[in-house]
């Protein structure tokens, strides 16, 4: 592995999962808003308030401190809400060096404009190579040591081989893809079918009804992706179809759990 080192900033569930990752193959530091999960991990090895189950790898630090945690990476890896994207990476311009990539990992769109998070790289990071990492991926299944898969989007071939050794494990291969437009695009259209689904659930409607509308949602997004600029073969992957299902079918889903919820509609009494 190349002597590098790497800040995830969000100390969510994803971004903790995807820290401790990379903590197996290289220094790694986690950036929490919050001092107490900082101190958690630091302290007991766990993220105390989102993934509190589970053992993190005990070679991950982390800090509450944003220019700390920045200013020694050599990858950093955005893990912050779609809503507190663009204000984090305005944080983070002055501490980063230059060239150094940038990974999201946030799969949405901007509320005001509709952008892509590379997108709001490309804006506020000029010159830094951009990547995204996206895919089926649970992060209580993977820190209880459940196989999984990823993709790795970026356009830059060498970059992208050398962060894919960064991220993988035994249990969690990652894959790459140029096609950083439909890897996102995917990740974030894939929601809307999702709490579709997971109202017909909740409805009571049967497989048959959920499956039709897994696979005519796709049918749907690969068309909207592609005209957005997207590759159709990424949308029958890991990042389209892949991510589809598991969004869909899982119950540690949010989008589906918020459409099997919403599903009855209101109570009558």
């Amino acid at each position: 592995m190349p002597k590098i080192t790497v800040a995830v900033l969000g100390a969510g569930s994803w971004g903790t999962t995807v820290a401790h990752l990379a903590a197996h193959n290289v220094p790694t530091v986690l950036w929490a808003r919050d001092p107490q999960v900082a101190a958690s991990v630091n302290d007991a090895h766990r993220n105390a308030r989102y993934l509190p189950d589970y053992e993190l790898h005990p070679s991950l630090r982390a800090t509450a401190d944003l220019g700390e945690a920045v200013a020694g990476a050599d990858v950093v890896v955005m893990g912050v809400p779609s809503s507190a994207f663009r204000d984090t990476l305005v944080q983070v311009a002055p501490h980063l060096r230059a060239w150094v990539p940038v990974v999201s990992l946030t799969k949405g769109l901007e509320r005001d404009t509709g952008a892509r998070m590379s997108e709001l790289i490309d804006a506020e990071l000029p010159g830094h190579p951009v990547g995204v990492l996206t895919g089926p991926n649970l992060a209580k299944e993977i820190m209880a040591g459940g196989a999984a898969a990823t993709v790795l989007a970026m356009t830059d071939d060498n970059v992208a081989s050398a962060l894919q050794e960064v991220f993988s494990t035994p249990t969690f291969r990652v894959y790459t893809n140029p096609d950083i437009v439909g890897c996102e695009l995917g990740g974030a259209l894939k929601n809307v079918v999702a709490i579709a689904s997971g109202m017909a659930d909740g409805l009571g409607a049967g497989d048959n009804t959920r499956s039709a509308i897994i696979t005519r949602g796709l049918a749907e997004l690969t068309r909207l992706g592609v005209a957005m600029g997207g590759q159709p073969l990424t949308f029958a992957g890991l990042a389209g179809m892949g991510d589809l299902i598991a969004t869909c079918v899982s119950p540690q889903s949010r989008e589906s759990s918020c459409g099997r919820a919403a599903g009855p509609g209101p109570n009558p009494g």
